[in-house]
């Protein structure tokens, strides 16, 4: 018998598989960077089908078998319907880089917390400042990741996750020092 876990997570990824199945790219509070098999998620009857929808958040459960993690259930948290498409892109861009930079399952949660205030943020039916917080949410993936230094920047963006008004005027004074060590710190990756 498998052991199923219960945790939260946000689709940062999918592509479809067979008939009506899917391989997503989690990334979850409890374990990082998880790539499960859902199956039967595309069919109309499927009870998941709306909350693994790519850029969704849910609590998922997840049980690890022989050949890799499936899922088993999940209920929406938030999902993309209704929701502002430049938030939406500006997501897309931060998941692709996350689905680059993190190798593998590794427990973050930092890193989950930025990933999830960010979603927050961004999906909302009408968002103000996304470039702003797009800046922030990857200086903070970078910081989890240890390609940047709070020191360096000398800004109190990393003590926390959140995304509020007085965050983002804080990130809008420092934009080009931040973005300069973002664009620093990637050509350190070598992606």
């Amino acid at each position: 018998m498998y052991q199923k876990y219960q945790t939260d997570a946000i689709v940062i990824g999918s592509r479809e598989s067979g008939e009506a199945d899917k391989s997503l790219a989690l990334y979850t509070r409890d374990f990082g960077l998880v790539r499960a098999r859902a199956t039967s998620v595309r069919s109309e009857k499927s009870k998941m089908r709306y909350a693994l929808q790519t850029y969704a958040r849910a609590n998922v459960a997840l049980v690890r078998g022989k050949s890799g993690w499936r899922t088993a259930g999940a209920s929406a948290s938030t999902t993309t319907v209704g929701k502002d498409g430049t938030g939406i892109s500006a997501f897309a861009r931060i998941s692709e880089l996350v689905t680059k930079l993190v190798a593998g399952e590794d427990h973050n949660e930092y890193l989950f917390d930025a990933l999830a205030e960010a979603h927050t943020a961004l999906m909302r039916s009408h968002v103000e400042s996304v470039a702003t917080i797009e800046i922030v949410a990857v200086a903070r993936i970078l910081f989890a990741l240890g390609y940047l230094s709070a020191e360096a920047l000398e800004t109190a963006l990393f003590t926390h996750t959140a995304y509020a008004e007085p965050h983002l005027r804080e990130a809008e004074v420092i934009q080009e020092e931040l973005l300069l060590s973002i664009n620093r710190a990637l050509s350190q990756t070598h992606l």
